[in-house]
């Protein structure tokens, strides 16, 4: 078998795995999106505030310790114990969870039958409220995760591969674990918004706001419901990411690349997300390797857009987004 063939292989695999991070991200918009025609841009940012609340709790730090510190004058910053990962996980789901009750209670229950564009300038907000809130409570610094998730080259997959090809294949242990978990929480997701009395009254509420009211669909327990699993899909995807590369605030720009997924997969549906981060993660780790050289490089800082653009002009609602008729 030809070199480049193999080689293009592996950076198939790669890509397949790095797509599947994208749509965990991606996630969390169509959820919310679904349930109340918002378009999050805040998720991105609250990826990066479980994963600071994690490494925060796991650490035993001292909330706002800054803050304290400059104003006590005291020296105060950890508690002097550690929680372990699982703990930690479950309590930082909880803090998503009241998190999701006060964005609720203080933001979208005063925008009840407002345009799109109102609540879409809400989460803009909502966004960077969240980033310097989350600088205040935990820091600024980049940390480290490590919730016990496996983590460097997968042996087994090199000791195949090397036997099959004479060349060993890459592919890392976490990205393996990633792909798992995201297809779980697309099974449950998609069992959840179409089997059950919460998923039928999730869609209702997309569909108009008043309506739903009007056959006694309780708005605020749907809004919050949504909200906590969105937190929960990003608690999910800033283990990974942090994981992967640390906790840091540049992390909150995954939500940037999670933007061409969600107009490849559609807005509205939940399997979409994951075909088009599949679709964006080997499209660009291929044409990196195969066009990149070419061009000079760094392709996979535009090819998602450009993609992204193309399906914009020939098919705007995505691959399977819903088409949206209006009549005037």
């Amino acid at each position: 078998m030809p070199e480049q063939l193999i080689f293009a292989m592996e950076v198939f695999l790669n890509g397949l795995m790095a797509g599947v991070l994208y749509a965990l991200v991606a996630l969390g918009f169509v959820l919310i999106y679904k349930a109340s025609g918002i378009f999050n841009y805040a998720q991105g940012v609250m990826a990066l505030f479980a994963a600071l609340t994690l490494v925060g709790i796991m650490e035993g730090q001292v909330p706002f310790s800054h803050l304290i510190n400059a104003a006590l004058g005291t020296d105060i910053h950890h508690f002097g114990w550690h929680v372990p990962g699982f703990v930690a996980i479950l309590l930082t789901m909880g803090v998503m969870v009241i998190l999701a009750w006060l964005v609720q209670k203080v933001v979208f229950r005063h925008l009840v039958g407002q345009e799109p564009i109102i609540l879409f300038m809400a989460t803009i907000g909502l966004a960077y409220f969240l980033e310097g809130f989350g600088d205040l409570m935990w820091g600024s610094e980049i940390k480290t995760m490590n919730v016990g998730l496996p983590q460097g080259m997968n042996l087994a997959i090199d000791e195949v591969t090397y036997g099959i090809f004479g060349y060993g294949f890459f592919i890392d242990n976490l990205d393996i674990v990633a792909t798992v978990i995201a297809a779980l929480l697309v099974v449950a997701l998609v069992i959840f918004a179409q089997y059950t009395k919460q998923g039928r009254a999730m869609r209702a509420v997309a569909d108009d706001h008043q309506a739903a009211l009007s056959v006694g669909i309780s708005l605020n327990f749907i809004w919050v419901m949504v909200w906590s699993v969105a937190g929960f899909v990003a608690l999910v995807a800033g283990i990974m990411w942090g994981t992967k590369s640390g906790v840091q605030f540049s992390l909150s720009l995954i939500a940037l690349k999670a933007l061409p997924v969600l107009m490849l997969g559609g807005f509205t549906s939940i399997p979409g997300a994951i075909v088009g981060g599949l679709i964006i993660g080997v499209g660009e780790k291929l044409f990196e390797f195969a066009i990149g050289p070419m061009v000079g490089g760094a392709t996979e800082n535009w090819f998602a857009y450009v993609l992204a653009l193309i399906f914009l002009v020939f098919r705007p609602q995505g691959l399977f987004g819903e088409k949206i008729i209006e009549r005037v």
